[in-house]
């Protein structure tokens, strides 16, 4: 069984800002036939998203209808996970307790980010987080 993960927007910004480096890679293997791994969402996760790739939109050289089109994407990619318990406060920002959220509710392996630190408590779930490169390489891609 392929492994789901949780993005966290950190990853999915760099992926889209540079094609150099381990989120590009980790975005574009999202496109794989069969897919390697799966991706779980949920709304408000979504319209996070949505919200930083418009702030980091003319950097990364996108378009609204660029952003629209791949958050479109993402969502018929991915597995809607809808929320029936919120166990905030967990971890000091808010917007990574969503991340952990959607990770516990859909009993994602991992949550992806460059901020590993910041999601400590994440193993009291049975949650790993992992850079985007570590991710890789444990699906047998390269770093």
């Amino acid at each position: 069984m392929q492994p789901r993960i949780v993005l966290d927007t950190n990853v999915l910004v760099a992926g889209v800002r540079s094609r150099l480096g381990a989120s590009f890679r980790l975005l574009s293997a999202l496109g794989e036939s069969p897919p390697s791994f799966g991706i779980v969402l949920s709304v408000p996760l979504v319209l996070e998203y949505e919200e930083l790739l418009h702030r980091h939109q003319r950097v990364a050289g996108l378009t609204r209808q660029d952003i629209r089109e791949l958050l479109d994407y993402l969502c018929s990619i991915g597995e809607h996970q809808e929320i029936f318990y919120l166990w905030r406060p967990v971890l000091r920002d808010p917007k990574d307790d969503l991340l952990l959220e959607v990770a516990v509710a859909a009993d994602a392996d991992a949550i992806v980010t460059h901020n590993v630190r910041d999601f400590n408590a994440s193993s009291t779930f049975g949650i790993s987080v992992l850079r985007p490169a570590e991710f890789l390489v444990s699906i047998g891609g390269t770093k």
